[in-house]
């Protein structure tokens, strides 16, 4: 069964209900499990937890320390292309938005990925938009097979691709992937997404599951904040990540949390998350899941990603940049959207070494699949 199938089974009007109808007694029974049902998930999502945000912080604390220590997991993004044919109408690379559109040379990606490497990272996340004529398949073979001397990690945010083309990224060097659903509300889905190959609902929810099957070693989902009902959104993509660790337990599970910012085209949230409600959305998620990574970006202020980092956040951008080029060049226009954390690497760092933490640079190597099938690391 997919979670297509599972997902079909459930009214988003009818969640959105059951969620806001939550009691104290409801709220403190999920905070007393060491395991959540489902309705348990519902009670730590609904109004009523609120007032138990603190109860509920602790907790998410409790278990992030268990599990993760104090580590913090430092990755930066990499814009090969910011070329789309989706309209997607919140989104500055939508191609309804009139910018000067770019994709990198296989020369300029490797200029605008050393300065990363020289800063430290060792873990990159490649990103595009859905342009197959500009950055295909071929393409990010080709980028990923020339950044592989330079990275531990390499990971994707591209276009779905199928269990072969997977297979295909995997071979040049890719280990993670990372897609968002956006919004798991099939109507509302529809509506922001008028036209272009990202309009399939159905093929991009179930690219997680042809990632697992291909062998990626981690898979990293979400639902952008600010789209549809925050609570029924993280409550799907709760269950999302459920489903998805207990049917492909080999890959690693992340769970990021992308609040809508602004961009080139203008869009505005239609559905604001508050910070106090951002709080209690990332806390819930972790004790739902225990062992899943949760990701921070620097869509966030600095202020609150200082004050996020105890209640469960593992892995977090630093000195990011979305525009193609933009860390050689300096450039910072034709962005997908604003960045508000814009503290250099080596700043955000000290910061978590001053507040207790350990940021790593690098937690993976191909080396450690290589010894483990009997084979020597690669030179």
């Amino acid at each position: 069964m997919s979670f297509l199938d599972i997902l079909q089974n459930y009214s988003t009007d009818q969640v959105e209900a059951d969620i806001v109808a939550k009691t104290p007694a409801d709220v403190e029974r999920a905070l007393a499990a060491e395991r959540l049902s489902e309705a348990d998930f519902m009670a730590l999502l609904s109004p009523t937890a609120q007032d138990y945000l603190e109860p509920l912080a602790q907790k998410a604390h409790k278990i992030t320390k268990r599990r993760f220590g104090n580590t913090i997991l430092l990755y930066a993004p990499l814009y090969l292309s910011n070329e789309c044919h989706n309209g997607c109408l919140y989104c500055g690379f939508s191609a309804d938005n009139k910018v000067a559109r770019r994709t990198l040379t296989l020369d300029e990606i490797e200029t605008d990925a050393r300065v990363l490497a020289d800063q430290g990272f060792r873990h990159i996340l490649l990103l595009t938009g859905e342009a197959p004529k500009a950055a295909d398949v071929d393409y990010l073979v080709a980028a990923t097979t020339r950044l592989r001397p330079l990275f531990s990690s390499i990971g994707i945010e591209v276009f779905p691709m199928s269990e072969a083309e997977y297979g295909r990224m995997i071979a040049a060097g890719v280990d993670v992937l990372t897609i968002y659903q956006e919004t798991y509300d099939p109507k509302l889905y529809a509506e922001m997404h008028p036209y272009g190959k990202k309009r399939d609902f159905a093929w991009r929810l179930a690219t997680p599951e042809r990632a697992g099957r291909a062998g990626l070693r981690k898979i990293g989902i979400g639902a952008l904040l600010g789209l549809g009902r925050f609570r029924s959104e993280a409550f799907f993509a709760g269950l999302h990540g459920r489903y998805l660790a207990r049917h492909f337990w080999r890959s690693q599970l992340t769970v990021s949390f992308p609040r809508m910012r602004p961009s080139e085209i203008g869009f505005q949230p239609r559905q604001p998350v508050s910070d106090k409600e951002f709080v209690q959305l990332i806390c819930a998620m972790r004790l739902l899941l225990h062992d899943a990574g949760l990701v921070l970006s620097t869509r966030e202020s600095a202020i609150l990603r200082d004050h996020l980092l105890p209640l469960g956040i593992t892995q977090m951008s630093a000195g990011s940049c979305t525009a193609p080029g933009g860390y050689a060049s300096g450039e910072r226009h034709t962005e997908q959207f604003a960045i508000d954390d814009d503290r250099s690497p080596a700043e955000f760092a000290d910061m978590l070494r001053a507040k207790g933490y350990d940021p790593v640079w690098k937690d993976w190597d191909s080396a450690f699949l290589n010894q483990a099938e009997g084979q020597l690391p690669r030179a």
